[in-house]
């Protein structure tokens, strides 16, 4: 999100020559700030009933329109999978995002996946989902469609809670897709969230993210 603060007293006072050099520092500044590399850090703990607890980790890395990704545990376990994408953003009142992926699967699954990453944001209100196809090159038990969404409210910038549902194959479930709720905290770069899925069974399953940016 960017902020444009017009200071009227002040650009009265410049001279079309002050003014383009004016615009031209600031073309540059945003030049520098799409070239520099954005990273983060996450890690996703699954405490599964009646199943293995595991670790998610996640990798990013953004740089203008490029974006790289990497990940363990999250098409299946002792899989990894390593994507590139296309940044795409837009709109002011309703802000959005999206990137295309191209992603390889090797380990316990092995194949090639498109995929995708998009939010919108409107006010407080945001809504994020990320998806892929998996088609798996070693025969069809490991094709899948994966999925992760969340509808979030944030009353303040520390705070968010909503609705999240996710579709996996990392782990059985008597459900397609798993439903749940989800509360989460910021402090500077670092953020943490607790998801409750299948609130209603005896024994949901909870997933502890932390994510910090760099």
């Amino acid at each position: 999100m960017r902020l444009l603060v017009l200071c009227t007293d002040y650009a009265s006072a410049q001279t079309p020559t002050s003014a383009s050099a004016a615009a031209h520092s600031s073309l540059q500044s945003d030049n520098s700030q799409r070239e520099q590399w954005n990273y983060s850090a996450s890690v996703y703990a699954y405490f599964v009933p009646d199943s293995k607890d595991y670790l998610q980790p996640t990798f990013t890395a953004d740089r203008d329109w490029l974006h790289f990704e990497a990940r363990y545990n999250y098409e299946g376990l002792d899989t990894g999978s390593v994507w590139f994408g296309y940044n795409l953003s837009g709109g002011e009142t309703l802000a959005w995002e999206f990137a295309p992926m191209l992603g390889g699967v090797f380990g316990s699954t092995t194949g090639i996946a498109p995929g995708y990453k998009g939010t919108l944001i409107w006010r407080k209100l945001r809504l994020y989902s990320e998806g892929e196809y998996v088609i798996d090159t070693a025969g069809t038990s490991g094709t899948f469609f994966y999925n992760w969404s969340e509808l979030t409210l944030a009353p303040a910038e520390w705070i968010q809670f909503g609705m999240v549902t996710q579709r996996t194959h990392a782990y059985q479930t008597d459900r397609d897709i798993q439903r749940g709720l989800l509360l989460g905290f910021a402090y500077k770069r670092l953020e943490m969230t607790a998801y409750v899925f299948n609130p209603d069974e005896s024994k949901p399953t909870i997933v502890i993210a932390l994510r910090v940016s760099l």
